[in-house]
């Protein structure tokens, strides 16, 4: 079982201009950045890219904000975890504040955003399925979508196997590549649905199950 949440370390903490009794206190406190979190965190997502808009909700009076962690390409869920493809660069930021905003909109436990321009185009795609199942075991998972996607993915790898690729290479274009990823079916108990969609056109050959 891995650790539901991975606790404060003062010894790799970033905290701005902060210095002092202040730095130390807050690097004791303050929770990671790895983790989705209400006021933002590690919010890896393919479609928050150039022009975007995102409305942050903002819990301390003075919070600062930070931005990181660029990728030039990943799938959706980033299941290699390593970000897919990480860049250098810079990023232009503005902000404005609306009084209240958490309030008047409800934003009160998560982020909300308006994809910008520059999302991947791509219009044909092969699609992978899976459900709450695990293979290997045959154990039920009742609608967990965790397990759905998960199963999702190694069948899109097990396919990729059959078309000239290794497990690992089929892995990291999951990874790496725009994919898409969408939970299907959450109401058709006792499996969820989710599946993986892979654009064809990033290919240079026909990876389309063919005739004999």
């Amino acid at each position: 079982m891995p650790p539901l949440a991975n606790l404060p370390n003062p010894e790799s903490v970033v905290l701005g201009t902060l210095q002092g009794e202040d730095f130390d206190r807050v690097a004791k406190e303050g929770a990671r950045t790895v983790p989705p979190r209400e006021n933002g965190g590690n919010c890896d997502i393919k479609n928050l890219s150039r022009g975007s808009r995102i409305y942050f909700p903002v819990f301390v009076e003075g919070a600062k904000l930070s931005v990181g962690d660029l990728h030039f390409s990943q799938g959706d869920g980033e299941i290699t975890f390593c970000g897919g493809i990480e860049m250098p660069g810079w990023i232009e930021l503005h902000v404005d504040v609306i009084k209240g905003g958490m309030d008047k909109y409800s934003i009160l436990k998560n982020p909300i955003f308006q994809p910008g321009p520059m999302d991947p185009n791509y219009s044909e795609f092969l699609t992978f399925e899976g459900v709450s199942v695990d293979d290997s075991s045959g154990k039920q998972s009742y609608l967990d979508v965790n397990i759905a996607y998960k199963n999702a993915c190694l069948n899109a790898i097990e396919y990729l196997k059959t078309v000239g690729y290794t497990a690992e290479q089929a892995y990291m274009i999951l990874g790496t590549a725009p994919v898409e990823g969408r939970v299907a079916g959450i109401v058709d108990i006792p499996n969820a649905c989710c599946t993986v969609s892979i654009p064809t056109a990033i290919f240079n050959k026909n990876i389309l199950p063919q005739k004999e």
